[in-house]
Parts: C-alpha cells; structure tokens; sequence
C-alpha cells in the first residue's frame, strides 16, 4: 500500500522551504532569503498522529520569467500529479498577489484536495488578516508562521482528517544510493535515465541542482532510493552562502547512502575534490561506485 504524498506549492519567497522543514523536523530544505533557492522537487517523510506521509517541497511559481521557470512550473506541475494532498502557501505580510491567483488556477484544475496557509503570521493577529484570501476559493485559510511553528499543528491534523487508513505504508527495505561529484558532471541526467523521466532539473549551467534529492522507485521487485546532490566544488568555493549549504546536503547524502555513485567527467582529470569524497565515504564504510 502507497504511503500519501502531500505537495507544498506556491510563489517564490513565501516560506515553503521553512514549513517542510518544521513539519518533517529536518533542515533538510536549503532555506535563505533570496527567492527562488529551491529549483526541483525536494522529497521528506512526516508523521503525525500515526500517520505517515511523504512531503514534497517545490520551486516557486511565479508570472515573471526568470532563469529556470520554465523548468520550475514543469516540476511543480509533476509535484501536483503525484500529490494526495497540497498545501498551497500564500504571504500573509503581501496579501492576494497575481502569482497567488496563477497558482489557485493551476490547483483548481487539479481537483485535488487542497489546504491554503497563509505564512508569516505572528501570535496575536486577527480573523480579518486572512479575510481576503478566501477569494482565491480553496476554502477556509489556516494562519501559520512557518518560522515560529505558529498554525502547524493545525495543518497537520487537517492532513491527516485527509488521508484514508489504506494509504498508510507498510515499510519494506529500499537500497539507497546517492550520486555525488563535481558540478555540471552529469549527476542529474544519469538520474533521470536511471528513473526514466524528468525527475530533476537538467541544463548546461553548472551547479543546477542545489538541494538533496530524494526519490524512491522500484525496479525487478527491488525498492530503491536514489539521492541526487549538488555538484561539491572545490574547497576555496565551498563556503559561499548557498553552495556551502549544497556541500552539507551532499556530505549528509553520503552518510545516508548503502551505496556512492561517485560520477566523474571523462573528459576531464580527476581532481582533489574527487579524492576527498572517497575518503569520507570511505572512512563512512559505504560501498563506492565510480561512474565515468
């Protein structure tokens, strides 16, 4: 029996990345205040009043063109096919926005069961502060601060009124595997190959792929995990806002990981930073597969 997977969607910088965190418990969302950090699907496992369920969080859908929106509604879009549940977030400091009433065109059309948070409420705020998200007509909205935990309770036991007793999982062993190496490698295409469809974003800009990616699939019986990772740069570059949260997730895959798929670019030497992930997997005890 599938476990319920619930899809967090919404516009960029409304704190999607913060609420997946808080309700898995995990810093596993890279999560800064520059808008549009998460690109792909990012995949999390939550429980709550023994309820299990799988949690993605998604890129921010917007109606301006930027690098990677194209790719970015695609994502969501696959995000919203495979979701039970979606927690649509709106910004409570902003209001209504014209990205906010895309978004609610594109979750109609789902005819899925929906859940509207407004984020960024502080305690004490007022039933009026929430009263004009009611024109997006997805029902009742819940206040939540995804920063403080404000409201998530509340979103939590509306999941789980949602998810019918033969959705729960029953766990099985899966092999988990994660690809590491240098950015722009290939990692992302080999995955995408491996499940046979577009799961991650893929494109000739080096360092696409920011976050941990997990997905689960099944082949000849077998459960599998496969974890795609940021590209580890080298050492100088490591500690930049963004790419040093990408090392961590990527370093944090490894310890994760049964197997490492460490994938190398034929063209080009093998370099330090190749060697310095098969001396922490090593040093972990993982299997280590070297793909060229």
């Amino acid at each position: 029996m599938s476990r319920a997977t619930v899809a967090i969607i919404g516009s960029p910088n409304v704190g999607k990345s913060t609420i997946f965190n808080r309700i898995i418990g995990d810093r596993r969302a890279i999560v800064d205040d520059e808008a549009g950090i998460t690109r792909d699907r990012l995949y999390g496992v939550a429980t709550w009043l023994n309820k299990t369920f799988t949690l993605i969080d998604t890129g921010g859908i917007e109606i301006e063109n930027r690098p990677f929106q194209e790719q970015i509604r695609i994502q969501a879009s696959i995000a919203i096919d495979e979701a039970d549940i979606i927690i649509f977030v709106t910004d409570g400091r902003l209001g209504v926005t014209n990205d906010d009433i895309l978004v609610a065109r594109m979750l109609k059309k789902s005819k899925k069961n929906i859940i509207l948070l407004v984020n960024k409420i502080d305690e004490g705020f007022m039933k009026s502060d929430t009263a004009e998200f009611y024109k997006l007509g997805l029902g009742e909205p819940i206040p939540v601060s995804g920063l403080h935990g404000v409201g998530i309770g509340d979103t939590l036991n509306r999941i789980v009124e949602q998810i019918k007793d033969d959705e729960e999982d029953n766990k099985e062993d899966a092999i988990t595997f994660s690809l590491i190496g240098r950015p722009n490698v290939g990692k992302s295409s080999l995955t995408n190959a491996i499940l046979n469809q577009e799961r991650v974003i893929v494109s000739d800009i080096s360092g696409t792929t920011r976050d941990s990616i997990d997905t689960p699939f099944i082949k000849e019986n077998q459960k599998f995990i496969v974890i795609d990772t940021a590209g580890l740069k080298k050492k100088g570059k490591i500690y930049e806002s963004i790419d040093k949260y990408s090392a961590i997730r990527a370093l944090k895959a490894i310890e994760r990981s049964e197997i490492v798929l460490l994938v190398l670019d034929g063209s080009q030497e093998i370099c330090e930073q190749d060697k310095h992930v098969i001396d922490y997997a090593t040093d972990l005890h993982k299997a280590i597969i070297i793909v060229v």
